[in-house]
């Protein structure tokens, strides 16, 4: 398997991860806490970014586009807000305007959000001529 289907199929792991958490805190904040599916959607793809960030990190990318943390994740954070908008507007618009449950629409919802966030996150952070520095999974 050449080194893109490997990150890709990492990445599909790790996004599962996340979507467990994303999918969990959706489901348990709408469900037993009684919030808005909208307000708990936010609330688990935040939770789901924290946990794709890390593992990434751990064992997805193996090089990095930016020398400071910070600054990668504020730019990993800005591509997952941009996906949450994206997450948001596919989740009302089949809940809403189709009448999908909240629940299918958010399967549907993760798949989009899966391709666009790889696609941003390997291209912007984790790839490209200026990618050169190895992770250095030693640093704080």
């Amino acid at each position: 398997m050449n080194k893109l289907g490997l990150q890709f199929l990492r990445y599909v792991c790790v996004g599962g991860v996340a979507f467990a958490v994303d999918f969990g805190t959706l489901y348990a904040l709408t469900e037993i806490a009684g919030l808005h599916y909208l307000v708990s959607a936010t609330a688990g793809f935040l939770l789901g970014l924290a946990t794709n960030y890390a593992m990434c990190l751990v064992w997805v990318f193996h090089v990095r586009t930016l020398q400071n943390r910070v600054h990668e994740f504020v730019v990993f954070g800005l591509i997952g807000i941009a996906g949450l908008i994206l997450n948001n507007l596919i989740l009302a618009g089949l809940t809403e305007l189709l009448k999908f449950h909240y629940l299918a629409s958010k399967m549907v919802a993760a798949a989009a959000i899966l391709v666009f966030n790889f696609s941003l996150r390997r291209t912007i952070l984790f790839s490209g001529p200026a990618a050169s520095m190895p992770i250095d999974r030693n640093r704080p």
